[in-house]
């Protein structure tokens, strides 16, 4: 019997394991900033296209801005998820508080509403930047 040959065997170098390693995506939990408690995930936000910003308003909406500058968008849009109570009650629009604190997180309509970047989502679940705090894992 004859032995194999080391030669015979051969590895193809486009089949290493760099395909097994995906760089996985940094998680981004939204916790209440005044209780800390997490409101929602990464997974629950609801993605928009940026709109053309002051264009996409009501005349007396707009500012006196002279700047065209691309808006940033001050809140998140989110599902709807089991801790809004205020949503399971049945109302149509509400405000949206933390359950640990009771604090004012946010609004919400099924009937859709506009972001501050101009871009219209609905229904609308949106929680403000400024109430959260934006925790990476």
């Amino acid at each position: 019997m004859e032995a194999a040959n080391d030669s015979d065997v051969s590895i193809d170098s486009s089949q290493k394991a760099t395909d097994v390693s995906i760089d996985p995506k940094p998680q981004v939990i939204y916790r209440c900033k005044k209780c800390r408690k997490i409101v929602a995930s990464e997974e629950q936000v609801v993605p928009h296209e940026p709109a053309e910003g002051q264009k996409c308003f009501k005349w007396k909406k707009r500012s006196d801005n002279p700047y065209n500058e691309p808006t940033q968008c001050t809140s998140i849009f989110v599902e709807p998820m089991k801790w809004m109570q205020v949503v399971e009650d049945g109302c149509v629009q509400d405000k949206l508080q933390c359950l640990g604190c009771k604090a004012r997180l946010g609004y919400f309509n099924w009937a859709g509403m506009q972001c501050n970047c101009g871009a219209w989502i609905n229904p609308a679940f949106q929680l403000h930047k400024s109430r959260l705090d934006e925790c990476h894992l």
